[in-house]
């Protein structure tokens, strides 16, 4: 796994752990998307003045706008000179980030970043614990393998964002918010991993990681629902994630001849194939540059040495049809067969057992190389 990255606002989690991971979700952008850290940090300054005018015992209630509070909290003489500048310098930076085409630099996201430190030190140094000592400012730090395509982005900040509305309404969370909070301080997870929508059935819930939201229901992954699947296809529904409805009951009424056996049977199929798709993702996130193949849960490691192994009768035993089929059409190594190893079954007589021998016996000679080696 990759090691939790280490980011400057920690020191904040043990007075405001929503404020604390919004600021880490925006330090991780700040370089790879400086639009949309300009753009969010207009949250974190704004949910920081509601707190400060919830302990001032201000009337939130007039105030719909992060300029309105600014505002009135200046008009009261709340603000210095220096902390209503900082201020003023997220929102506008922000609101031109919301609204402008033009591209944004990385000097105008660092810009942000020093004056919302100016707000945080001063609303610690107000508002916080008596003897709680600020650390001194630092630039962000760039973090390496935690890029995040843009909708998985905002997928995760406005989740952030929600939290932190909770967190201002209630001086107590609930037992399930605070499940959320933890939920999300589980990460930061892998590029890929947050999950963007719900599939349901009948009260049981799939969550959807980002890095599924389109990809290609192989019919072959789903051994009891293969059929139904295909059928399904035909119809162009189920073809890929993104064409499942939110709900799976009635399913099958797209197609003839199947219940709603079928629809169960395949959101149970469709449980396990997203946990085998979290498995090899996390793989190739944290093996780059790694060749494997597939079969069902199952991996292996394609080396050099056993990429150059003949596809013959000779290497591999009890399954001459496939391997025979295979050389016709011109797969005569390792190396040629598919990443996703049950496709293979499109080949005539070539079930399951007859996919998994090959697999056996490739991960048998995978294993006797790494001996002799």
């Amino acid at each position: 796994m990759l090691d939790t990255p280490i980011y400057f606002y920690r020191f904040l989690e043990n007075i405001n752990k929503e404020l604390a991971l919004l600021a880490r979700e925006l330090e991780q952008s700040l370089y790879t998307s400086p639009r949309t850290m300009l753009t969010h940090a207009r949250i974190l300054i704004d949910t920081i003045l509601q707190i400060v005018m919830k302990h001032e015992g201000m009337e939130d209630q007039p105030f719909s706008s992060l300029k309105d509070r600014l505002d009135e909290l200046d008009s009261k003489g709340y603000l210095t000179t220096e902390v209503r500048d900082a201020l003023h310098n997220v929102r506008m930076l922000g609101n031109q980030a919301a609204h402008q085409s033009r591209t944004f630099r990385i000097s105008e996201a660092i810009q942000s970043w020093e004056s919302i430190y100016i707000v945080v030190k001063w609303y610690l140094e107000v508002y916080g614990p008596v003897d709680f000592v600020v650390p001194d400012y630092q630039d962000p730090e760039y973090q390496i393998g935690q890029n995040y395509e843009m909708p998985e982005l905002e997928a995760r900040l406005q989740k952030l964002e929600d939290l932190l509305k909770v967190s201002i309404l209630k001086e107590t969370p609930t037992r399930e918010e605070t499940a959320a909070a933890i939920d999300i301080d589980t990460v930061p997870e892998l590029p890929g991993f947050t999950p963007i929508r719900t599939i349901s059935y009948k009260g049981r819930l799939l969550e959807i990681p980002y890095f599924l939201r389109d990809t290609f229901l192989l019919p072959q992954r789903f051994e009891k629902s293969e059929t139904f699947l295909i059928r399904l296809g035909a119809e162009q529904e189920a073809r890929i994630m993104s064409e499942l409805p939110d709900n799976l009951e009635g399913l099958h009424l797209f197609v003839k001849r199947f219940t709603e056996k079928n629809d169960e049977t395949f959101f149970e199929e469709l449980a396990v194939f997203i946990e085998e798709e979290k498995i090899r993702r996390k793989l190739t996130v944290e093996q780059p540059g790694e060749l494997f193949y597939f079969f069902k849960d199952k991996h292996i490691v394609i080396t050099e040495q056993l990429a150059k192994i003949s596809l013959s009768t000779d290497e591999f035993t009890g399954i001459p049809s496939l391997i025979r089929q295979l050389n016709d059409v011109g797969k005569t190594r390792v190396e040629h067969l598919p990443r996703e190893l049950v496709t293979l079954a499109k080949y005539k007589n070539a079930g399951i057992g007859t996919i998994e021998k090959l697999f056996d016996q490739l991960k048998m000679k995978l294993e006797q190389s790494s001996i002799v080696q």
